[in-house]
């Protein structure tokens, strides 16, 4: 057989023998109506909890409390942002953290301080596109994802919010943790050893899910199969 011709193959027989293959999945929120969506939510597959619901310290030594940040999931419309910055998510929602909003085309970074995605099934990459603010009151914040496998912590990334000071303005980034595999992920900010809370939109979360494993018997059939298909 041609090696052009074997991936076909492959997913063919894998869909008689009801073997799962890899999916990718991309959550950009777009069918889903602007506004609350509580503490936790399902979308495709992925449970959202835990948001925010915890205390913490700013980069200038204020602290807060749960009730400061609040702890809903927000659709947000960010119109503007997409307009200005057509090349970040998919417009023209995105999703936000915290206690408001503003309705319409607007721009409205809620405060983020933690949240939990549990995933559909064990998975082998994750990642996603995130808008916040730099410098100013937020530099030296930051952000983390942890992926988890039964409970354990299997693969992890950051990035640090720039320290340049001057006024706050927007910036762009991704988190993402790939090569491992994992059932949930930990999103969470962190200034020092405590939480902190930057204002924080994300966008085109990605996953892709691993096939579950063939049995001896769907494998022998597989291999029939394709020499069969080379015959």
């Amino acid at each position: 057989m041609q090696a052009k011709n074997l991936l076909p193959a492959l997913l063919s027989i894998s869909a008689v023998c009801g073997v799962a293959v890899a999916d990718v999945q991309v959550s950009n929120y777009d069918d889903l109506p602007e506004g609350f969506l509580g503490s936790a939510f399902d979308y495709n597959g992925v449970q959202y909890r835990d948001v925010n619901g915890v205390g913490g310290v700013f980069p200038d030594g204020s602290t807060f409390v749960p009730a400061d940040i609040g702890n809903d999931f927000i659709i947000e419309n960010a119109g503007l942002l997409y307009g200005d910055f057509p090349g970040w998510g998919s417009p023209s929602n995105c999703l936000t953290f915290g206690t408001s909003y503003i309705g319409g085309e607007n721009l409205s970074l809620g405060a983020f301080a933690t949240a939990w995605m549990d995933l559909p099934q064990v998975s082998d990459s994750i990642s996603f596109d995130m808008v916040f603010y730099e410098n100013g009151p937020w530099g030296g914040i930051v952000f983390h994802l942890d992926a988890y496998l039964n409970g354990n912590v299997v693969g992890t990334d950051s990035f640090t919010i720039s320290d340049l000071g001057g006024r706050d303005n927007i910036a762009f980034s991704t988190l993402s943790v790939s090569g491992v595999q994992f059932d949930s992920a930990h999103i969470y900010a962190t200034f020092g050893a405590s939480l902190s809370a930057p204002r924080l939109m994300i966008d085109d979360l990605t996953i892709n899910t691993v096939p579950a494993p063939a049995s001896a018997g769907v494998l022998a059939a597989m291999a029939l199969g394709l020499r069969r298909r080379r015959r």
